[in-house]
């Protein structure tokens, strides 16, 4: 039997004083990514983005536009198979104070648009920069 997990988060983009920034977070890896978590009972792929954002990131945001679903399987030692479903969506932070949960995650920054994107290349997992190469394209940024 496959055990199927849904997990939920974003691109978070902000305007800054020196234009739009964009947020990644350093894994407990030490891997660029992006924040994201599992589904809780109840709860829409949308609300588990923006309170995994918010967990992660102490970033308070908004859902602009879904990005794309990402689907891989993995081993799991108790579970066996698993079928992933990661719901990507861009959201646009409102609020809350920049923290990384500790916990979870061992960074949290911002970067202007360029800067985000060199920074994700050298050392993102390969899904995370094809979200990326989504979100840049919705906002209208090009990846030189």
């Amino acid at each position: 039997m496959t055990y199927k997990e849904i997990s939920a988060g974003g691109v978070v983009y902000r305007s800054g004083i020196d234009g739009l920034e964009i947020q990644l977070i350093v894994d407990r890896y030490g891997k660029i990514s992006l924040p994201k978590g599992k589904m809780e009972a109840g709860e829409t792929v949308e609300q588990t983005a923006l309170r995994e954002i918010q967990e992660e990131t102490g970033t308070i945001g908004e859902i602009k536009a879904p990005l794309d679903v990402i689907k891989y399987s993995y081993k799991h030692p108790l579970h066996g198979n698993v079928d992933k479903e990661v719901h990507y969506f861009l959201v646009e932070a409102k609020g809350g104070i920049t923290k990384a949960q500790v916990e979870e995650i061992s960074a949290v920054e911002w970067h202007e648009p360029s800067a985000a994107w060199a920074r994700g290349n050298g050392s993102a997992y390969a899904n995370n920069l094809y979200i990326l190469r989504k979100a840049f394209a919705r906002l209208g940024l090009k990846i030189s």
